[in-house]
């Protein structure tokens, strides 16, 4: 078997080596086993709570090894133990360091419970994504990506295809802002 524990520690160490000095933070996920991911990955394998931990524990010494913060992406708290900081991969805090301001920012509601990113909104659209990973949550299946690929307009200002007579598009008013 490639992907093994060993494996991955492996690519995450020289990950990690090539990175140094380049990011603070390094964000980790274990795998969900949403229906589609079962569905299109049938050999997938649920990640146990003794391997997060083994993993979790090694990913975060080599992340602190490099100077970054390991921070698990809706895995819950089980990795702080380690030194893992478990508090959310994209808070106000961490924007707020990133720009170098404070940031007065509205309140907002998480679209997962094990989400405690401020900005929790994906990007894309479902059925697009032609590298046709097993792993993927955002691809149904096979046929709807070709199809979906199909009708892509490079031109386009929508994702997939042209804008259609039942389309509703609203103009999202951006608003910036100099406080702190």
């Amino acid at each position: 078997m490639k992907y093994t524990v060993k494996y991955h520690l492996e690519q995450f160490e020289g990950i990690s080596a090539a990175l140094q000095g380049y990011t603070k933070n390094c964000v980790i996920s274990f795998l969900d086993l949403y229906q589609k991911v079962k569905r299109n990955f049938p050999e997938v394998k649920m990640v146990s709570k003794e391997q997060r931990k083994y993993l979790g524990q090694r990913m975060t010494r080599i992340a602190t090894e490099h100077k970054m913060i390991l921070r698990p992406c809706g895995e819950g708290t089980e990795l702080a133990a380690f030194g893992a900081d478990c508090n959310g991969c994209m808070t106000q805090q961490i924007y707020e360091n990133a720009i170098h301001m404070s940031l007065d920012m509205p309140k907002k509601q998480s679209l997962r419970k094990e989400c405690a990113c401020y900005l929790g909104n994906d990007i894309g659209a479902y059925n697009s994504r032609p590298h046709m990973c097993k792993y993927c949550y955002a691809n149904y299946n096979e046929k709807s990506v070709l199809l979906n690929r199909i009708n892509h307009n490079p031109k386009s200002a929508f994702l997939i295809g042209d804008d259609m007579p039942n389309d509703k598009v609203h103009k999202a008013v951006q608003k910036t802002g100099n406080s702190g």
